[in-house]
């Protein structure tokens, strides 16, 4: 079930499960349980186990399984065997049995643990509180329970929100062959294209089916749409003629019955409603970055552990990397959750302390984006305010734009941040992340609270974007989209790879990146309330740097040396730049910036009119340009090699411009 949000999905599920009645009209069920997965945990008992919990989806088995051992005791009290009263016992024991049996009570505490497993839990998690886990956590255990019921209907409204890539394919799998009906509601693409066989599409109050997985009804819906809206068109065409007789001849008694005739006609006439607009329209551009370095950051061979309450310190990253991102590098953190993938971004930020180096190229400057971001926002200002502020220079109308891109309508920017739910609050967060962005994007699950529509809107724009940018997701369409690398975040280290999401499947399943040698979390990996602590310690300021084997002073040594041994190499190498005095190495730096932005400027300018086809009508003048567009990109290339070594120049000296 698909629509924008707002569009009434959730609504139509709870009329479905029976939690709801409505206002007019029949709902008839079947004979048939129903199952449903809400978007919100329900409260939890203190001293529930998570593997309590679970099973309580057998409570009718595990009922009857408590009357066997009442019956047991019972018996166990009776010294006369031969009394009518034990022979009763004895019947009713094996009864409850051969239902225990039916039930296949062996395989209960089996099952769950297999379910739960899949989910993301480990072993060592099934026996603690579940009070002490998120609400995303705890999400999982109520999927857990509704999947180990096996109602005849499903119902899962949102059901990968709070999954890891890891646990959303293993959800996938699980449901392929589920013996029962599913209807779910989702804005993850690749899920329901890979999941569904009908979509329904809700939008203005009305359900439309089409019969095929989500890419199927984006085309199937453009051809209705056509014939709906050519439909459309021609009635209001009827009924405004119709409607200009019938004012016409209101009065003449010659022409009364054909307008009485024509009045009836319109009044019993079916509209064809008007096609919804298409919301594809709207687009956001990012603001051109500052140009960065080559090597945009660099993180050396680092470990990372967090404190324990209750034992030894939790290891993150052993060893890692090292890890380098080059200017335009597009990269996706992925990993099961609890691997590290959030510490990382904050490591590359800078506000997560490690033991290892972090080096920033030249130029960088980042814009980071995560959900506890919303948290900051002034509760007194509006929502277009609260984007102004982040970004001044732009106009009302691009304000507007962007918030509408993220499901914020009409009078709905007015809204005070206070009065906002929290999933307002972040997409005004991400909102500002992205009104004025850097040259390196640091987004950490930016798709969270955002429709399909809204996704598409920011994957575009950072297709578009011409900057860096790492980014944590487990949406996989969004990553195939837009990423050009993926690094796969476990067991302490990170592995690389080239190519989007479905490259990387490819490389595991068929290429060198054999399954069984992905790093997967380990009993040592950090479990999830902990690592939710250490990142919450993180956000505030406050997080513990773990204790290394180097010293401060080891490693200022070790700084300077290397400090030292490449001004050495760049001296031998015969640089002109290492030759220059600060002086003259400022002022060429600044001359060929400017060289080489107007260099930039005029191979736009011809870009746009090579990509006009009415320009080869005229051969010698096409030949004309595109020869002047080859030298301009040949000597934007030398500039650029010569920037860069001026660059690393001016680093090596601690110079700025």
């Amino acid at each position: 079930m698909v629509g924008p949000n707002g569009a009434g999905k959730t609504t139509l599920l709870k009329l479905i499960s029976g939690e709801i009645t409505p206002d007019g009209g029949d709902i008839v069920r079947a004979s048939q349980t129903v199952g449903y997965l809400r978007q919100e945990t329900e409260e939890v008992s203190p001293g529930t186990t998570v593997l309590g919990e679970a099973m309580t989806a057998f409570q009718e088995t595990l009922d009857l399984e408590a009357e066997e051992q009442r019956i047991i005791a019972a018996m166990d009290a009776h010294e006369d065997h031969t009394s009518t009263e034990y022979q009763q016992l004895m019947a009713a024991f094996d009864r409850t049995h051969q239902q225990l049996l039916a039930k296949e009570i062996h395989m209960i505490k089996p099952r769950t643990q297999s379910v739960l497993g899949g989910l993301g839990f480990e072993t060592d998690d099934f026996d603690r509180e579940l009070a002490t886990f998120s609400g995303g956590w705890r999400m999982r255990v109520a999927l857990a329970k509704l999947l180990l019921r096996q109602p005849d209907v499903l119902l899962l409204d949102e059901p990968t929100n709070h999954l890891d890539i890891d646990s959303i394919d293993w959800l996938e799998e699980y449901l392929k062959t589920y013996p029962g009906t599913v209807i779910l509601v989702s804005h993850d693409r690749y899920f329901l294209d890979r999941m569904v066989d009908t979509t329904v599409e809700l939008i203005q109050g009305r359900l439309t089916e089409y019969a095929g997985n989500y890419s199927f009804y984006l085309k199937d819906r453009v051809e209705r749409r056509e014939l709906q809206r050519a439909a459309w068109v021609n009635q209001q065409k009827m009924i405004a003629d119709n409607e200009r007789f019938i004012e016409r001849f209101r009065y003449k008694n010659t022409k009364a019955t054909q307008v009485q005739s024509r009045v009836k006609m319109l009044e019993k006439l079916e509209r064809v409603p008007e096609p919804p607009s298409d919301e594809a329209t709207i687009s956001f551009r990012f603001p051109e970055p500052p140009r960065s370095g080559k090597v945009v950051m660099e993180l050396g061979q680092f470990s990372k552990t967090y404190p324990s309450d209750h034992g030894p310190d939790i290891p993150v990253f052993d060893n890692a990397g090292p890890v380098h991102i080059e200017r335009g590098d597009k990269i996706a953190l992925i990993g099961r959750n609890g691997a590290g993938k959030s510490t990382l971004a904050r490591m590359l930020l800078g506000t997560e302390d490690f033991d290892g180096l972090r080096k920033m190229g030249h130029n960088v400057e980042i814009t980071f984006f995560a959900q506890h971001q919303a948290a900051s926002l002034d509760r007194n200002q509006t929502a277009l305010d609260a984007l102004r502020e982040s970004a001044p220079n732009r106009s009302e109308t691009e304000l507007r734009t962007l918030l509408g891109a993220f499901l914020f309508r009409g009078d709905d920017v007015f809204k005070k941040v206070k009065l906002l739910s929290g999933g307002e609050r972040s997409r005004v967060a991400l909102a500002r992340t992205l009104a004025s962005p850097a040259n390196l994007l640091i987004l950490d699950e930016p798709t969270n609270h955002l429709d399909i529509q809204s996704i598409a809107v920011l994957a575009e724009a950072l297709r578009q974007y011409t900057g860096t940018f790492v980014v944590v997701s487990h949406n996989r369409h969004f990553l195939d989209e837009i990423v050009g690398k993926v690094w796969r975040v476990g067991a302490g280290g990170i592995q690389q790879f080239e190519g989007n999401y479905s490259d990387y499947l490819w490389q595991v399943e068929h290429g060198t990146a054999r399954a069984d040698a992905l790093p997967e979390p380990t009993r040592d990996a950090p479990r999830p309330e902990i690592a939710s602590k250490a990142d919450s310690q993180a956000d505030s300021g406050s997080a513990t740097a773990s204790s290394g084997p180097k010293s401060k002073e080891q490693k200022r040594r070790e700084a300077e040396e290397r400090a030292r041994k490449r001004k050495q190499k760049i001296a031998a190498s015969g640089s002109k730049a290492a030759g220059l005095n600060d002086y003259k190495l400022k002022k060429e730096f600044e001359q060929v910036s400017e060289e080489v932005e107007t260099l930039e400027s005029s191979i736009s300018e011809m870009e746009q009119q090579l990509a006009d086809p009415e320009l080869f009508a005229d051969p010698v003048k096409g030949k004309k340009l595109m020869n002047r567009y080859e030298q301009a990109k040949a000597k934007h290339e030398k500039q650029m090699t010569w920037w860069e070594e001026l660059a690393e120049a001016m680093m090596e000296r601690d110079l700025s411009v």
